[in-house]
């Protein structure tokens, strides 16, 4: 594109799904529903592990972060979407697009980095059982916390960075719902080099790091677990790990199918599914595979609402 054509753009178009405006009434109605649930059954698991005693360990000081993390996640591209539905406008201004963008990598990523510390926490409850309390003392807790954060913020911020020396030239129409690294790089016209090398070294290092960190913590696991004798013992192992390995399945194989959606096809709408799946339905699923599939959190859940209920009578 010649230098000259380039500009300053002011705002971009989220075309999303508004393309099929007899769905929109169907659309806002479900995803301000699924937004819904997610924030309370969210907010319901942080308020848990707060108020109940018996959830003051690392795996729930954990996991709270990580209701926190999806709570923000959906935050960040659901109400745009939903007030845009609302309205019929494809508009986002060009610091709204830049801000959802950033924190969207940033509580993706948090959300990346706080399933692979919580398959630590279970490797070590498996492994060195007796050891547990003095490995994952508050001090590592927190230091392990605080770590993700600063890692995924520097993350975030390194990639506004970049995409803020980037121009734009007359096409600013996002096939999204939501302003995407991947999109925001694609339409700009500048050379886009330096970005797409740290898009995927960051990728490669900050999603696949981690990744390996559970799959070598399931693999210990696994090898602990296959020397146990007793059928009690091996339920008992299952059932601390079941909770969790849903959710890093369930985290894992929508990102993988939001980046083969994108590979596979140019269509739009595969990846924009995909999207939504990673965006919203992920976020929403945690706190209903947690408490239905762990009985001390539904046991916080039985004793809050016993005791909110104690408070109102």
């Amino acid at each position: 594109m010649e230098p000259g054509n380039e500009t300053r753009v002011s705002e971009f178009l989220l075309l999303g799904f508004l393309e099929e405006p007899e769905l929109q009434t169907f659309l806002f109605g479900l995803f301000l529903s699924m937004y819904l649930v997610t924030i309370l059954g969210n907010l319901l698991i942080i308020l848990a592990t707060i108020t109940d005693s018996h959830l003051h360990t690392p795996m729930y000081f954990f996991l709270s972060n990580l209701s926190f993390a999806d709570i923000c996640l959906s935050s960040t591209t659901v109400p745009k979407m939903l007030v845009n539905i609302q309205t019929h406008s494809k508009v986002i201004t060009y610091a709204g697009c830049l801000t959802q963008m950033s924190f969207f990598i940033l509580f993706g990523g948090l959300d990346d980095f706080l399933l692979a510390v919580m398959a630590y926490d279970r490797f070590v409850a498996i492994c060195h059982p007796l050891h547990y309390t003095v490995i994952m003392n508050p001090w590592l807790c927190v230091l392990l916390l605080l770590v993700s954060w600063v890692v995924s913020t520097m993350n975030s911020l390194l990639h506004s960075l970049l995409v803020l020396r980037l121009s734009y030239c007359t096409h600013v129409e996002i096939p999204h719902f939501f302003c995407d690294l991947h999109q925001m790089v694609q339409l700009s016209c500048s050379d886009t080099f330096i970005n797409e090398v740290v898009m995927y070294v960051a990728t490669g290092i900050l999603v696949f790091g981690p990744f390996t960190g559970i799959i070598y913590s399931y693999s210990k696991i696994f090898s602990s677990v296959r020397v146990i004798s007793s059928i009690q013992g091996v339920y008992k192992a299952f059932s601390i790990c079941a909770s969790h390995l849903s959710v890093v399945f369930l985290f894992y194989c929508t990102l993988l199918g939001v980046y083969l959606s994108s590979i596979a096809s140019p269509d739009v709408h595969p990846s924009a599914t995909a999207s939504v799946m990673y965006t919203v339905v992920t976020p929403m699923l945690n706190p209903f595979i947690y408490s239905l599939r762990n009985k001390d959190v539904k046991g916080a859940l039985k004793r809050f609402f016993r005791v909110k209920k104690g408070v109102n009578s």
